[in-house]
C-alpha cells in the first residue's frame, strides 16, 4: 500500500528499485522464451533483444515515453522475427503502466491507441492470424493502461486527503497561537486596568493622609487619618480579591467558572464610591438595566480606566460626570471632567489604547481627547447586540 500511494516522482531510492524490477521482469521474460512455445526458439539475436528490451526500465520514472518508445523499438523487431511473443510482453505492459500511472489520461488513451496500432500493423506484415490473434489478446493493453490511471486518480486522492490534513493542523496551530495571544492581551490589559486603578486610589488617599499628619501636628485629626487608611485598606483588599480573580485564568488545570463572574454594570457604583474616596466629584447616571456580559464588562473597564485618568490628571476634586444610556440597541458611554487633563510630557502609557481595544471587542467605538470648554471626554458606542461572548 505504501509504494500504491506513493508518488513515483518522489519516492527514495527510486533507481535502484526500477533496477531490480528490470532485472525480475528480465528474469520471467527469459524463463517464458525458454518454456513457452509459441514461436521459435530465439538465437543469439533474439536473446539481444529480449535483454535489451528490459535496460531503458531503469530510468521508467524520469523518462516514461521515451523508455516506452525504447522498449517497442526492441520488442517490434523481435516480434517481426516471430521469437517467443510472450515473453517480450512484459517489459511492454510494464512501460505502458508507468506511462499511464504518471501521464494524464488523454496521453494514456494516444499511447495505448498507438500502440496497439502499431503491433497490428506489423504482425500484418508477418501473418494476418497472428495480427487478428494480438488485436483479440489487446484487451490485456487496454486493462494495464486502466489500472494505471486508476492508481494515478487513487493517489491524487490520497495525496489531496494528506493535503487538507496538513492543512487542517496548521490552522488548528494558527488558532492555538492566536488565541494564546488574544489571552495574553486581554490578562494585560485587566492587570493594567486593575493596577493603574488600584495604585493611583492608593496614592491618592495616602497623599491625603500625609497631608493630613504634616499639615497641623499639634490639632491632629486622627479621624481623617483613620478613614484615609481605612480606605487604603480597603482598596488593597478590593485589589488583591480581583487580582486573585484575574490571575485564576493562568492555572492550567483550573474549573471553567474559576474565574468568577464578569465585571459589569452592576460594579460602576463601586468605581464612583472609590474616586470619590480619592478626592473627585463623581455624579453618575445610568440608564439602562441590563447588559449581555461582554458589553457590560468592556463598559466597565472603559469606565474604570477613565475614572483612574481624572483621578490622576484632572488636577485636585475634579468633577466628573459618568453616563450611560441605551438608545436604539446601542450602549452610549460617556465620562467627562473638567480638570487640565493629561500633560504633553511625561511617558504615554497604555490606557487609551486599553480602552479601545475593549471597546472593539464586543464590536464598538470609543473616541478620548480634550473637550472644547476645557477638560477630558471619553465617549464610547457599543451595541449590544454583540455574538462574540468575550469577555473584555
Amino acid at each position: 500500500m505504501a509504494a500504491i500511494n506513493r508518488d513515483p516522482l518522489t519516492a527514495p531510492h527510486a533507481l535502484r528499485n526500477d533496477a531490480l524490477l528490470a532485472v525480475s521482469v528480465a528474469v520471467v521474460a527469459a524463463a517464458l522464451a525458454l518454456f513457452v512455445d509459441d514461436g521459435r526458439r530465439p538465437d543469439a539475436l533474439g536473446w539481444a533483444l529480449l535483454l535489451v528490451s528490459h535496460v531503458p526500465l531503469v530510468w521508467r520514472r524520469r523518462r516514461p515515453v521515451l523508455v516506452l518508445v525504447a522498449v517497442i523499438t526492441c520488442v517490434f523487431p523481435y516480434h517481426f522475427l516471430d521469437y517467443p511473443h510472450t515473453a517480450a510482453t512484459q517489459a511492454a505492459y510494464v512501460a505502458l503502466y508507468t506511462v499511464a500511472v504518471t501521464g494524464r489520461p488523454l496521453r494514456t488513451v494516444l499511447v495505448g491507441i498507438g500502440v496497439i496500432t502499431m503491433a497490428v500493423g506489423v504482425l500484418l506484415t508477418i501473418s494476418a492470424q497472428e495480427a487478428l490473434g494480438l488485436l483479440k489478446a489487446s484487451g490485456w493493453v487496454v486493462a494495464v493502461l486502466f489500472c494505471g490511471v486508476d492508481v494515478r486518480f487513487y493517489r491524487q486522492y490520497v495525496a489531496s486527503i494528506v493535503e487538507r490534513a496538513e492543512r487542517a493542523e496548521r490552522t488548528r496551530e494558527e488558532e492555538a497561537r492566536r488565541r494564546v495571544a488574544e489571552e495574553r492581551l486581554r490578562i494585560a490589559r485587566d492587570l493594567h486596568d486593575l493596577l493603574a486603578h488600584s495604585i493611583t486610589l492608593i496614592g491618592v488617599q495616602t497623599s491625603v493622609a500625609a497631608h493630613v499628619l504634616s499639615a497641623d501636628p499639634e490639632r491632629l485629626d486622627r479621624e481623617t487619618v483613620a478613614k484615609a487608611l481605612d480606605d487604603i485598606a480597603e482598596t488593597c483588599r478590593s485589589a488583591r480579591g480581583e487580582l486573585r480573580t484575574t490571575l485564576e485564568v493562568l492555572r492550567e488545570h483550573g474549573s471553567p467558572d474559576a474565574r468568577g463572574p464578569l465585571p459589569g454594570l452592576d460594579g460602576l457604583p463601586d468605581l464612583a464610591e472609590a474616586a470619590r474616596l480619592a478626592g473627585a466629584r463623581v455624579e453618575q447616571t445610568v440608564r439602562i438595566r441590563q447588559a449581555p456580559p461582554a458589553v457590560g464588562a468592556a463598559a466597565y473597564r472603559i469606565v474604570q480606566e477613565a475614572l483612574t485618568n481624572a483621578v490622576r490628571h484632572a488636577g485636585p476634586g475634579p468633577a466628573v460626570q459618568v453616563e450611560l444610556a441605551e438608545r436604539q440597541g446601542v450602549l452610549h458611554l460617556s465620562v467627562r471632567d473638567d480638570g487640565t487633563g493629561p500633560g504633553r510630557c511625561g511617558t504615554p502609557g497604555f490606557g487609551l489604547v486599553g480602552m479601545r481595544e475593549r471597546a472593539r471587542s464586543v464590536g464598538g467605538t470609543l473616541d478620548a481627547g480634550p473637550r472644547t470648554g476645557g477638560g477630558f471626554e471619553v465617549t464610547a458606542v457599543l451595541p449590544l447586540t454583540t455574538t462574540g461572548e468575550r469577555d473584555g
